[in-house]
């Protein structure tokens, strides 16, 4: 199985199973696992039996990402969007759940994926958040919504920040970056008029704000495109079409 990435602060609790997956140019499509982009569907569904292999006992649940701050509850352990891009939940771009036998997922190449587990309420929740999903701050309503329907205490969550572009490699302009102006240290102002945005950070510092623990917090500090040997990156590859899948679930 190709190499993967896994967080330390998440690794210590026996029922939980997390990983975020790299590429593996021996695989087809470098271990791409996206059926949205118009590679042969066989092949990425091979991609994905080989990771479910890894876990057997789970139900991948995918989710049709629209950049929104749409949050969906799980509460049936049924596997959707897996096997056919026809059955992803639509319109979606975090996922929580308190069922075990349940793997949730998130698909990027330079988007943020966020993993957040309650081990106290025996939650976990996933998060894809794009620039348009940072502004509408969709990780701390994913919080607010853990709190409200399963009763999570914010400072009893954990948050894996896992692999996404960094600000070194990040350029935007100010149509997207006055959007976070007011925190100087969310963007690096360039002499060309663009902005270097710091994604990472912005999602931190909401999740902060959002009640959660600073040292609950772990940033894998990975940027997707300066590791692009290892992570796709839509950026650097100049709009390639594989993603790669940060997950977690409750066996």
């Amino acid at each position: 199985m190709p190499q993967v990435y896994t967080f330390k602060s998440l690794e210590s609790y026996p029922k939980l199973v997390h990983q975020v997956t790299q590429k593996d140019d021996t695989q087809a499509y470098a271990f791409s696992l996206a059926l949205h982009t118009n590679e042969n569907p066989a092949d990425i569904l091979a991609n994905r039996a080989a990771l479910q292999a890894q876990f057997p006992t789970m139900r991948f649940v995918v989710a049709n990402q629209t950049h929104s701050d749409h949050i969906t509850i799980i509460d049936k352990p049924i596997e959707q969007g897996w096997r056919a891009l026809e059955t992803a939940i639509e319109d979606c771009d975090a996922l929580i759940t308190d069922q075990s036998g349940i793997m949730l997922t998130v698909l990027t190449a330079d988007c943020v994926p966020i993993l957040l587990f309650d081990p106290v309420q025996k939650v976990v929740a996933t998060v894809h958040a794009g620039w348009k999903g940072t502004y509408q701050s969709i990780a701390a309503k994913t919080v607010q919504k853990m709190h409200t329907i399963f009763q999570s205490d914010p400072q009893d969550i954990r948050v894996a920040i896992a692999p996404s572009i960094g600000v070194c490699c990040y350029e935007v302009g100010e149509e997207v970056a006055r959007h976070f102006f007011d925190d100087p240290e969310a963007y690096i102002a360039k002499e060309n008029g663009k902005y270097m945005l710091n994604l990472p950070h912005i999602n931190q510092q909401q999740l902060l704000k959002a009640g959660l623990e600073a040292d609950h917090i772990e940033l894998s500090g990975i940027c997707t495109a300066c590791e692009v040997d290892s992570y796709f990156s839509y950026r650097k590859e100049q709009g390639c079409s594989g993603r790669f899948m940060s997950m977690i679930g409750l066996e």
